[in-house]
C-alpha cells in the first residue's frame, strides 16, 4: 500500500491509475509530466488515459501510456455511451479527474474507483466536483503545469523538472521527419497561423511581413502549420499572397506537427497546444499572448524570455488568474516579434564554426 501524506485520502495502491483530460492539445502536453512522475514512483503502474479522438492521436503510442479510451464528443449523447461502456470493464485504484468540465464530470462518473481526485469545489467548474470522491485542497492561482503537479503531490510523489516524451517514436515518422526538413535549403520557421478562438490569432498580414523578415534576414524558410479550418485556410491564402515563400503544412496533424516542431530553428505561435508542444521538445518559441493570462497559460520552463506579453498594460502586475481580455493580440507589432527574433539570435541559434 502507499501511504499518503494528504489526510483526505485513506491508502491506497497505484496499480490502476486512470487519468480524464480529454480536449485540449496543450492540456494533453502538460499531463504528460505528471505521467512520467507517476511512472518514476510506481513504474508498473498501468495508466488509462480518457481522450477525445484529436489529442489521442499525439499520446497513442506513449511509452508511459498503456491504454488509452476515446470520448468522441462529435457522436453527442452516443459518444458518451460508448465511453461509459468502455469503462464499464475497467477498474481503477485512482482516477485523476484533471478537466473541469461537466462532460468531464461525467465520464469520471463513469469510473470505477475508490478514489476519484479532483480539484477543490471553488476550481472544479460546472459542478463537477460532485463526480469526484476526494479534492485538492484550495490554492491560489499558478501556472497550469503546476496546478496538475497538485495531484502528483496529493498522492505523495515527488517530481521535479517536467520530463515528457514526444514523437517521432518509429522508423516510419523518423522518415517522414528527415524527407520533410529535408526538402528546404535552410532551417526552417514553423508559424502557428490560428487558434480555436479567434480572440487570441494574431492578424494574417502581420504574420506575412514576419514571413519577409525571416527569409531574408534571418535565413529561415517561413512554414505555415495548423489545421484546416476556415480560419486557417483564410489566414494562409494572405499571408502566402503577401509572402509567396511561406511553406504551407496545414492539415499535417498532431503527430507529423510535433516532426516538424522538433528539429526547428525557432517557432512562432500564439496561445494553442503547438506553443506548449515547442517548450516540451525543446524548440525554442516565440509565444504571442494577449487574450489569455501568460503567467497561467505562457510557456512554462523553456524559452520564457521569447514570449510577447500584450495581456497587462505597461507596469501592471495583473494578477495571476483566468480571466480574458479582449483586443489584446492587436498590440503586438511586427517589430515586437522582429525584437524577439532578434533575441532568439543572441541566445538559442546554434554558431556555426
Amino acid at each position: 500500500m502507499v501511504p499518503t501524506t494528504t489526510p483526505a485520502l485513506p491508502p491506497f495502491r497505484l496499480d490502476r491509475v486512470g487519468i480524464v483530460m480529454m480536449s485540449a492539445v496543450g492540456d494533453a502536453v502538460h499531463v504528460m509530466p505528471v505521467i512520467h512522475a507517476l511512472k518514476a514512483h510506481a513504474p508498473a503502474a498501468h495508466i488509462t488515459w480518457v481522450l477525445q479522438p484529436g489529442p489521442a492521436t499525439l499520446v497513442r503510442g506513449h511509452p508511459l501510456v498503456d491504454d488509452i479510451v476515446l470520448f468522441d464528443r462529435s457522436k453527442g449523447w452516443r459518444g458518451f455511451l460508448d465511453t461509459r461502456r468502455a469503462l464499464a470493464t475497467r477498474r481503477f485504484d485512482v482516477v485523476l479527474a484533471l478537466q473541469v468540465y461537466f462532460k468531464a464530470g461525467l465520464i469520471t462518473g463513469f469510473t470505477n474507483a475508490p478514489i476519484k481526485l479532483g480539484f477543490d469545489r471553488a476550481r472544479a467548474r460546472d459542478a463537477n466536483w460532485l463526480f469526484t470522491t476526494h479534492r485538492l485542497p484550495p490554492h491560489a492561482g499558478q501556472h497550469v503545469q503546476d496546478q496538475y503537479f497538485e495531484f502528483s503531490t496529493a498522492l505523495g510523489i515527488a517530481h521535479g523538472a517536467p520530463a515528457w516524451t514526444l514523437g517521432p517514436w518509429n522508423d516510419e515518422e523518423h522518415a517522414w521527419q528527415r524527407a520533410f526538413h529535408g526538402q528546404f535549403d535552410r532551417p526552417i520557421a514553423p508559424i502557428v497561423v490560428a487558434t480555436s478562438k479567434a480572440a487570441k490569432d494574431w492578424m494574417p498580414e502581420r504574420w506575412a511581413r514576419v514571413c519577409q523578415i525571416l527569409w531574408h534576414e534571418f535565413g529561415l524558410q517561413p512554414v505555415l502549420v495548423g489545421g484546416r479550418s476556415p480560419r486557417e485556410l483564410a489566414a494562409e491564402a494572405i499571408i502566402r499572397r503577401e509572402a509567396p515563400m511561406a511553406h504551407s503544412a496545414l492539415g499535417s496533424g498532431l503527430r507529423r506537427l510535433a516532426a516538424i516542431l522538433d528539429g526547428a530553428a525557432v517557432a512562432l505561435s500564439p496561445d494553442t497546444g503547438p506553443l506548449h508542444l515547442a517548450v516540451a521538445l525543446r524548440t525554442p518559441v516565440i509565444s504571442l499572448l494577449g487574450y489569455t493570462n501568460p503567467k497561467r497559460v505562457g510557456p512554462y520552463d523553456f524559452s520564457r524570455d521569447l514570449m510577447i506579453d500584450a495581456y497587462g498594460d505597461p507596469g501592471e502586475d495583473y494578477p495571476l488568474d483566468m480571466q480574458y481580455r479582449e483586443h489584446r493580440m492587436a498590440r503586438i507589432t511586427v517589430d515586437d516579434v522582429h525584437a524577439m527574433l532578434r533575441r532568439w539570435q543572441e541566445r538559442y541559434r546554434p554558431t556555426t564554426a
